[in-house]
């Protein structure tokens, strides 16, 4: 009876100590420990404010951020030096090429990926093989090894910039799906994973009927290696693959392109043959660009450079 007692004793004052803890945090302070972390903005995060989020409302992210890399890959970042240069040839080469086509910032500003994510290096495969650039869902296009960048010799054809016109492609035909007659003219060739197992040159793609081994992976990627292709090549350089593709391919591909010519006419009023004349002029004009300034007065801009708005 006296043990019981005691215990009963000691079990009040435990609840007593309790009640009274609980009464004294009442008053904690407000103010939480957990703080977010904070980086002072530098020229280039203003620049990219004015250029790209109040113009377009997208969001150039260069420093290196775990929520945004891919897990699956060993990623370094992207330098400082080499962001400017590619936050400036994006928006000149491929971001004003449509406001030029369209007449306004408002398409990018629609249907443009939100986020543009920069980093170092490649992003390399287990087999080999390297990633230039991934689309997620329409909301964001990360491009890899910027280590490599060398802006005073870029062109059309760099991969960067194709691989932007290539993902911009897949966002319009997912936001306003092409006819389901595209994918019949090469359907049982499609080959998915192993394109590039199968399709080893560009030449034996061509004349299977595509444009490149990627684009015979599946109908959606042939469509949209379609459009990349034709905006970053002469009329002489188009005309020289379709050559190559000889009498079997050329038939499949010139039937496929013509479908992707009237989609983006009559869904899009782009046409195609005039966005290649803008992409090329503006890629002759990249490497002259001043990378050194970030002040937008020394910037490139429709106006700077002579082009129509």
């Amino acid at each position: 009876m006296k043990k019981n007692l005691i215990y009963l004793l000691f079990s009040v004052t435990l609840l007593c100590a309790a009640l009274t803890a609980c009464s004294d945090n009442d008053d904690l302070d407000s103010t939480s420990v957990v703080r977010p972390t904070t980086t002072e903005q530098n020229d280039l995060d203003r620049w990219l404010k004015r250029n790209y989020v109040e113009t377009y409302n997208i969001q150039l992210k260069y420093r290196f951020e775990d929520i945004e890399s891919s897990m699956g890959y060993y990623l370094t970042p992207a330098s400082y030096k080499q962001s400017v240069a590619m936050a400036k040839l994006v928006r000149h080469m491929c971001l004003e090429a449509y406001d030029e086509i369209t007449g306004s910032t408002d398409f990018i500003k629609a249907y443009f990926p939100k986020i543009l994510y920069l980093v170092g290096s490649y992003a390399y495969k287990t087999n080999g093989s390297v990633v230039l650039g991934t689309a997620e869902a329409g909301a964001k296009i990360t491009l890899y090894n910027l280590d490599n960048l060398n802006p005073k010799t870029v062109n059309a054809k760099t991969a960067y910039f194709k691989t932007i016109h290539h993902e911009f492609g897949h966002i319009l035909n997912q936001t306003k799906p092409y006819p389901t007659d595209f994918a019949e003219i090469s359907g049982p060739d499609y080959v998915q994973d192993q394109c590039f197992e199968i399709y080893k040159t560009t030449e034996s793609a061509l004349q299977k009927g595509f444009i490149s081994p990627y684009a015979s992976k599946a109908d959606g990627e042939d469509f949209v290696e379609l459009i990349a292709l034709y905006v970053n090549r002469s009329a002489e350089e188009w005309e020289e693959m379709l050559t190559t593709a000889g009498d079997t391919g050329r038939p499949k591909i010139e039937a496929k392109f013509e479908i992707v010519s009237n989609y983006m006419k009559s869904t899009w009023n782009i046409d195609l043959n005039e966005l290649r004349e803008i992409v090329l002029r503006r890629a002759e004009e990249a490497p002259n660009l001043d990378f050194d300034s970030l002040d937008d007065e020394d910037t490139d801009s429709p106006e700077n450079s002579g082009t129509n708005e």
